[in-house]
């Protein structure tokens, strides 16, 4: 008797179970290759081939613009404006402007980079498929291959006024079919008699942009094993990233949930327009944080010139009014709103972030198209 009473004070001086750890996420490396769709596997033809058209402008409706003009390799194949500027636009870089008279607008968001794009969607468990990737801030459509043709149906973009909408992509490919060399690319690149398709001009432009990989950081080299890749305070920064709750959306190889999420940026006051994002709901795709230092200016209105400025705009969430006066608090996405980022760890994530860049990354550009045209669009 005396034995159990002696038990039962033991089971009632036993601590109290300690509460379940809240979930910060993870990050990882990203793999060292890459999957394409089964209908459009990688060959070096389809790659060389998306090249060439990726700085065609032949592909726009003024001859003036190629996709290179917004999507350089000297920016990580990303702008370095708030707002891209593509039909009437000429110079390079922070010098690129509008020519005069202008009644084209500056495009709606800001260029996301290309680079690592064939990783779209890829999960924390390193899963993912190339025909469901999410593109664009608002995730409008699935794949690289379907994404690649919308630039060139947008007004701003590429299209420009003088061709309708539902007439520039066979505009494009009448005046492809029309250039012998073109003929002869397309043809050996997909073995076809007629292979100068919208199809397969996806295809091509596709299997360029999924070529572009930059996936051997310093980051990555400390995740598969190399310790010494990161300093100590690189690495403590990595450790406050993630108590911050930051991994929480930008997670997994990518660092990034590509979820879509409302967190309140100002919109850009030079769209003249509210940018309402995915179904008018104010919710934005969650941006990779790979290869920021080509990529600045950030977010999807381009208004936070730094990564000062972007992991300060986190920390005023709490207490400060929101930049965006369209949104209202309690439209904050939950995961935002538990994101807590100190101002005295700033320096130390931002040196973190930096190790998630790799210069080694494609940056050929052909010295001359086809077409005949510019390189790259009116850029010089």
């Amino acid at each position: 008797m005396q034995a159990c009473k002696q038990q039962d004070n033991e089971k009632k001086i036993l601590p109290e179970p300690k509460a379940k750890p809240a979930d910060l996420g993870s990050v990882s490396a990203l793999p060292s290759s890459y999957n394409a769709p089964a209908d459009n596997p990688v060959t070096e033809a389809k790659v060389e081939l998306g090249r060439l058209l990726f700085y065609d402008p032949i592909l726009s409706g003024n001859k003036d613009v190629s996709c290179a003009s917004c999507h350089h390799p000297e920016f990580g194949y990303a702008e370095s404006l708030e707002l891209p500027i593509g039909v009437n636009g000429r110079g390079f870089g922070s010098e690129r402007h509008f020519v005069q008279p202008n009644d084209i607008p500056f495009s709606k968001r800001n260029a996301p980079g290309l680079l690592n794009t064939a990783f779209n969607g890829i999960n924390t468990d390193g899963d993912y498929k190339p025909e469901e990737a999410p593109m664009f801030w608002d995730v409008r459509v699935k794949s690289l291959e379907a994404q690649a043709l919308k630039p060139i149906q947008q007004l701003e973009e590429m299209r420009g006024r003088d061709i309708a909408v539902q007439d520039i992509l066979q505009v494009v490919i009448q005046r492809l079919r029309a250039i012998p060399e073109y003929k002869r690319l397309f043809k050996a690149a997909f073995n076809e008699e007629e292979a100068v398709t919208e199809t397969n001009l996806g295809k091509a432009l596709a299997s360029f942009q999924r070529s572009l990989l930059a996936n051997n950081s310093r980051f990555d080299e400390f995740m598969r094993g190399n310790a010494a890749a990161l300093t100590q305070s690189e690495k403590d920064g990595m450790q406050l990233f993630m108590e911050s709750g930051c991994a929480r959306c930008h997670s997994g190889p990518m660092l990034s949930d590509f979820k879509p999420h409302v967190l309140g940026v100002a919109d850009n006051e030079k769209l003249g327009m509210i940018d309402s994002g995915m179904n008018n709901s104010f919710a934005f795709r969650t941006p990779t944080l790979r290869n920021l230092r080509f990529s600045a200016p950030y977010m999807h209105s381009g208004k936070l010139k730094t990564l000062e400025q972007v992991l300060t705009f986190y920390e005023d969430l709490h207490g400060k009014p929101l930049p965006n006066t369209n949104i209202k608090k309690e439209q904050l996405d939950t995961l935002a709103i538990q994101t807590r980022v100190a101002f005295k760890n700033i320096p130390r994530i931002v040196e973190f972030l930096n190790t998630l860049n790799d210069d080694k990354y494609d940056r050929k550009i052909p010295d001359a198209v086809p077409s005949g045209l510019s390189v790259g669009g009116n850029i010089k």
